[in-house]
């Protein structure tokens, strides 16, 4: 295949693409808004799946690099009542199909990975349209455009490649994030530590959520979901740190202090970090030369599942588009007729999201352990 491929964002998902591309020898440029690989922290944790992120590794060649990076032991989890109880705790015996990584370090296999000028760093996409015969013309900030015949956005939530298929956008899901970060946890918030184990902790109630899990380098990363429409939470100065955990906090009232440290005790500023999704079962009719993975075909509420769809998204396309080196329009056809339904069929499948069912009077610790029992029972 001869026609270069322009993808925009240099995500997983993105960068999975680009890989398995440079494995075919596909020529591929991939344009990101962000000024360097350092600019911003690139998030938490992720559990790569054998059912999807892994095959999606395998793909692009990557798997020595991806156990090379795995945290041991991250996989263990445990079910926390709000006073602090542990109810349920599963073990990390290493024969899970769902290591746990840095999202950073992943990242920086896949670009390490990559000839060292496929990402241009510093490419902010402003718009794009459509030229004709199949050809798209994308402007960045800084005035500059490129023209290409095989386009594709890997730019997330608010994709600007979006609209050359789609007229939908994203809504508010209706619960939010806040999350925080404890550092040297084991010496300066023991009690804390000792609550969240070795692993990831999970403590629900109906509306709400704690979840934390332990990083590389002793830290704890929290995320507290909260089912708030958005004015409750625009309400709240989050550039005042200290009067924003307190109202967060006042939530949790009555809830073990180890647990509500999580929150009050925050080495860094709480982010807020609302929820959007796209409908369920999106999906756009074949536009020639032009396609989208990862968020910006199939944004969902958090479910476990988003980084791993996205590079298995990435791969999929890579090797539709090797497998028909003298046909886009095919390579495109097979790849959105097998992710439209693979994207929808997780987000309709009940259990896998972790503020899944949040409103719920079920969303207990004790529902919880019942929803993981049903399960794993045969």
């Amino acid at each position: 295949m001869r026609t270069p491929v322009t993808i925009i964002g240099a995500g997983l998902g993105g960068l999975t693409l680009a890989r398995v591309l440079h494995v075919h020898g596909i020529p591929v440029t991939v344009y990101e808004a962000e000024s360097s690989p350092s600019a911003r922290t690139q998030g938490g944790m992720l559990d790569i799946h054998d059912y999807n992120g892994q095959l999606a590794l395998k793909a692009a060649g990557l798997m020595d690099e991806f156990h090379a990076i795995v945290l041991e032991g991250r996989q263990a989890m445990r079910v926390l009542d709000r006073d602090g109880t542990v109810l349920h705790e599963m073990a990390d015996d290493g024969t899970g199909g769902r290591p746990e990584v840095q999202r950073g370090e992943l990242r920086r296999i896949l670009l390490d990975s990559l000839p060292a000028d496929t990402v241009r760093w510093g490419h902010k996409v402003s718009s794009t349209r459509a030229l004709g015969e199949g050809r798209y013309e994308v402007t960045f900030a800084d005035g500059s455009t490129v023209v290409t015949s095989l386009l594709v956005g890997a730019d997330g939530a608010w994709s600007q490649v979006r609209p050359l298929l789609s007229t939908a956008t994203p809504e508010y899901a209706g619960t939010s994030f806040v999350e925080t970060y404890l550092f040297d946890a084991d010496t300066r918030h023991s009690a804390t530590a000792k609550a969240v184990g070795g692993g990831s902790m999970i403590a629900p109630g109906p509306g709400m959520e704690i979840f934390a899990h332990r990083e590389s380098g002793d830290t704890l990363h929290t995320y507290v979901a909260l089912s708030k429409p958005q004015d409750w939470f625009a309400a709240i100065d989050f550039t005042d740190a200290a009067a924003a955990t307190a109202r967060i906090a006042q939530e949790f009232d009555g809830w073990a202090p180890e647990l509500t440290a999580l929150i009050t005790d925050g080495d860094t500023e709480p982010v807020l970090r609302p929820h959007y999704a796209l409908p369920i079962g999106h999906r756009w009719d074949r536009v020639p030369g032009v396609t989208l993975l990862g968020d910006a075909a199939h944004l969902a509420a958090p479910n476990g599942e988003g980084a791993n769809l996205a590079m298995l998204d990435g791969a999929e396309l890579g090797k539709a588009l090797a497998a028909h080196p003298d046909d886009i329009e095919a390579a495109l056809t097979e790849y959105e007729q097998a992710m439209f339904p693979r994207s929808t069929k997780v987000a309709t499948f009940q259990g896998t999201e972790v503020v899944q069912g949040i409103d719920s009077d079920d969303n207990t610790a004790h529902g919880l352990i019942a929803a993981f029992t049903d399960e794993h029972t045969p």
